[in-house]
């Protein structure tokens, strides 16, 4: 894989090396917003996606580029973007970069369901830790804190290899990396790649063994 170089013709190190990765995210999430616009993809726009991605290798092994990575070539693999591929594509573009509803709602972008754990499963309480992360419609991030522990579970403020849940508010929260996730769902998704017991569900998942 090519290394990362700065103006000098020198290897980027440190925080500098993640920053440049960071700003490669930042860039593909707006490539993708701006493929989504009319609510389309085609085969133009799959190809430009597919030939950013592979000339940017280094930002295509990083989530959420390594899981729409691999689909789109799949998809090109015959050269040609089938009305089921088209479809599929858009689907996971629009799961990448959350949708619009919250933006007409005057909040920031929706959050991305990507990286939710499927199929959802069933959500035990009883000593089990909980960790959450964007905006909540259900309630202040105090209140979902109040419902885990009444059940028996444990609220928990950051993601570790330990963490049985996070769970993702369905508004994502303006303080997030990117417009539609940040930190804590990059670093779970990770985690849960890697094998670790982390289970990733949406709010309206959560919300739904309250009752």
């Amino acid at each position: 894989m090519p290394v990362e170089k700065d103006e000098d013709g020198q290897p980027f190190r440190g925080f500098r090396s993640s920053a440049v990765s960071v700003r490669k995210i930042d860039e593909l999430m707006g490539i993708i917003k701006g493929v989504l616009a009319d609510g389309n993809v085609d085969q133009m726009e799959a190809e430009f996606l597919l030939d950013w991605m592979n000339c940017n290798r280094d930002a295509a092994e990083l989530w959420p580029a390594n899981v729409i990575y691999p689909r789109i070539q799949r998809a090109l693999a015959d050269g040609l973007l089938d009305s089921n591929e088209q479809k599929d594509l858009l689907g996971l573009l629009m799961s990448t970069v959350g949708g619009n509803t919250a933006q007409l709602r005057g909040e920031t972008s929706n959050s991305t369901s990507l990286p939710v754990t499927m199929p959802a499963p069933v959500i035990e309480f009883s000593g089990r830790t909980f960790c959450f992360t964007g905006k909540f419609n259900s309630g202040t991030r105090d209140w979902c804190h109040g419902q885990v522990s009444l059940r028996g579970g444990v609220p928990a403020d950051s993601i570790t290899k330990k963490l049985h849940y996070l769970v993702i508010g369905e508004i994502g929260s303006r303080d997030w990396l990117h417009s539609t996730f940040g930190a804590k769902i990059q670093k779970a998704a990770s985690y849960a790649a890697d094998g670790a017991g982390l289970v990733i569900v949406t709010e309206q998942h959560w919300a739904s063994h309250l009752t």
